[in-house]
Formats: C-alpha cells, structure tokens, sequence
C-alpha cells in the first residue's frame, strides 16, 4: 500500500516538473524566434479581443438575467 502510495506521489511530482520545465523552455525558446514588432502587434490584438469578449459577455449576461427576473425567475 506505501509503495504504491510512494511511486503515485513520485510519478505525480516527476510529471508536475517535467511540465513546468518544458513550458518554460518552449516559452524561451519562441521569444527568441518571434520578432517584436509581432509580439507588440498580437499582443495589442490580444488584449482588445479579450477585452471585447468580456464585455460582450456581460452584457448579454445582464440580459439574460433580466429576462429571468421578468418571467418570475423560474
């Protein structure tokens, strides 16, 4: 029973790590190759999507909360 416990733990930290560590590499790893001017531009875009899609989402959250209320919230 402890070992099993012992070696789950084991392959849950290895594989825990093992990711961390690959993502930081390939997020090394694509700075490097991605030239700034993309990175301003994606990023402004990025953020403006994002912002647009939240906004978006809470208007038509409002609606469909309004549209509760006036049925009688059922």
């Amino acid at each position: 029973m402890f070992k099993r416990l012992f070696w789950l733990l084991v392959g849950f930290v290895l594989g825990v790590a093992s990711s961390w560590t690959l993502a930081r590499r390939m997020r090394r790893i694509a700075s490097r190759y991605v030239p700034a001017d993309v990175v301003d531009r994606w990023g402004g875009s990025v953020r403006a999507a994002v912002s647009e899609g939240r906004g978006a989402m809470r208007s038509r959250e409002a609606e469909l909360r309004s549209n509760l209320v006036s049925r009688g919230g059922q």
